[in-house]
């Protein structure tokens, strides 16, 4: 499975979203610090979920993180996070 999937899978089981995009941009980063060839390194993330009701956005973004805490260990080298309506 790849890294993206694996991303896209633990944030819809934890927050059961009514959206959801997870998006390599690793191209954009090429030549940049923890870039490596083939991708998987860079991501952002657009997620939308009753879950996030009433939290503060830095309590959204550590909730993400959370949840995708061995993904960033484990080679995810950037995450940009957008908590979106809907």
């Amino acid at each position: 499975m790849s890294v993206r999937d694996q991303i896209a899978e633990k944030l819809s089981v934890k927050f059961t979203p009514t959206h959801l995009e997870v998006i390599d941009e690793s191209d954009k980063h090429r030549g940049h610090g923890g870039y490596r060839e083939g991708g998987e390194s860079h991501f952002r993330v657009r997620i939308a979920s009753p879950e996030f009701a009433g939290m503060p956005r830095v309590a959204q973004h550590r909730a993400v993180m959370q949840t995708l805490d061995a993904e960033l260990k484990g080679g995810v080298h950037a995450l940009a996070i957008e908590v979106v309506s809907g």
